[in-house]
């Protein structure tokens, strides 16, 4: 008889009862696929469910743990993809009819790692189609709910994976992250989501939004089995022309570093202008609690990046083919954003290319006086589906403020997490978002585990 595991508790406690056969990654995933059962039908957070191919490798997860093989912290762990990442045989619809009978042939390199790592691949997560967005109520496969409250949207264009993280569908999921679209969900649902430095992890096998501003990270409940998550997942590969090699750290290890040495900088213009008074205070309570815990919190200026042009071309470029043959297959406001790069001339290209290269070297400034930043996530909490389906022409600003503090990051390429700092008192998450120099995402980690550490936000159990 399967035992139940109460919660499905986080991969840092799930690991150890694993190698000691304790519990079972039969068991495990037998939960989480109940718990997808019970609650996808009101959520709508997976698009394809792998239960058969989950069970088969959890049983052979299982059998390499009798004969005394462990692959480390993931083995046994169900994680779920976004569904823009390619598994050889499942299919990899990116919530686009345009895509629904797609099959690849391969696996996404992170999803090649992620089974080395010994993980269970549980299923594949809704998104906003194409990843072209922060509501996540733009997909082939219907509308992504809140899980702390269904009446209101999920975030994007990971909402499904977030959802899925929130609720315990799954112990973690591999999102993507444009404009934000790993942050904003997880600040909204409630759990931790990370933005990796811009070439750290493999984009092979992933359906592109924007080449130069596409992240690959995960999402998970708590910074440590985040920073378990990246550990199997980063890494330099060659066929990736987006990949950088550089070393890996040793996240797992470095998250536990004392913080107190930490110079933290708060970058109030932009970033802190027109907030939710609710998001507002428990931003300000954070950084209150945060510094008890490092050297220094000092205020200072960023000159912040906002033109787009980069992201309309590069997704013009990847659908232009696809969206003049085959429109109707498209959602009508996804085809409408793309064909918003219809018109960017090539020199146009070059120089949006140049200044990202330009901002992301100058961005290296900042940190000879600050460690990390530390900014709101989000300047307001979920907002709720039926106003945004209520007038089509309020849809994109809503995301695009939703999307003001995490877009600045894509651009400069540097690491960033949105971990859980309060609630509103209707019971919405919000989040704070911390940021790194290239390649630091160990400082990055570092502060966001602190302070998790001294707070109970990620305790707080989701109604659903």
């Amino acid at each position: 008889m399967l035992r139940v595991i109460a919660d499905l508790p986080s991969i840092a406690e799930l690991a150890p009862r694993l190698r000691t056969r304790e519990i079972s990654p039969v068991e495990i995933t037998t939960q989480s696929l109940r718990r997808i059962e019970k609650l996808n039908p009101a959520l709508n957070a997976f698009i394809t469910v792998m239960a058969e191919s989950a069970l088969a490798d959890a049983r052979a997860a299982e059998d390499e743990l009798v004969r005394g093989q462990w692959r480390g912290p993931l083995h046994g762990i169900p994680v779920a993809l976004k569904d823009l990442i390619d598994t050889s045989g499942t299919p990899t619809t990116a919530a686009s009819a345009a895509f629904k009978d797609r099959i690849p042939n391969d696996d996404a390199d992170i999803v090649r790692r992620l089974r080395q790592a010994g993980a269970v691949i549980i299923g594949k997560n809704n998104l906003h189609e194409f990843a072209y967005g922060g509501s996540s109520l733009v997909s082939h496969y219907g509308d992504i709910h809140n899980p702390w409250n269904p009446q209101h949207i999920a975030g994007g264009s990971s909402g499904g994976s977030a959802a899925a993280v929130a609720t315990r569908m799954a112990c973690a999921a591999i999102g993507t992250d444009t404009a934000g679209s790993i942050r904003e969900p997880a600040a909204l649902c409630g759990c931790v989501g990370l933005k990796p430095t811009y070439g750290r992890v493999s984009s092979r096998g992933v359906i592109p939004l924007s080449p130069s501003l596409d992240h690959v990270g995960p999402l998970a409940t708590t910074v440590s089995d985040a920073a378990t998550v990246l550990q199997a997942i980063a890494g330099y590969d060659a066929a990736d022309i987006t990949s950088a090699d550089v070393p890996v750290e040793d996240y797992i290890s470095s998250v536990r570093e004392p913080a107190k040495s930490l110079r933290v900088g708060i970058p109030r213009a932009y970033f802190f202008d027109d907030l939710d008074p609710e998001v507002a205070s428990a931003v300000e309570h954070a950084l209150s609690g945060i510094k008890t815990l490092v050297a220094e919190v000092r205020e200072i200026k960023l000159s912040v990046p906002t033109d787009r042009t980069l992201q309309a071309a590069e997704s013009y470029a990847y659908h232009a083919e696809r969206v003049a043959r085959h429109a109707d297959l498209y959602q009508g406001e996804t085809a409408r954003r793309i064909r918003t790069g219809e018109n960017v001339t090539a020199p146009q290209y070059i120089a949006a290319q140049r200044e990202m290269n330009q901002q992301r070297r100058r961005i290296h400034d900042v940190f000879a006086d600050v460690d990390v930043l530390v900014t709101p996530t989000m300047p307001i909490p979920a907002p709720l589906i039926a106003e945004l389906k209520a007038s089509p022409d309020a849809l994109r600003p809503a995301e695009l403020k939703l999307l003001r503090n995490t877009r600045p990051f894509n651009v400069w390429g540097l690491p960033a997490i949105s971990i859980p700092c309060g609630f509103t008192q209707s019971g919405l998450p919000i989040g704070l978002q911390i940021a790194g120099p290239h390649w630091r995402e160990d400082l990055v980690l570092r502060l966001a585990y602190a302070y998790e550490q001294a707070t109970a936000w990620h305790k707080r159990p989701c109604p659903q």
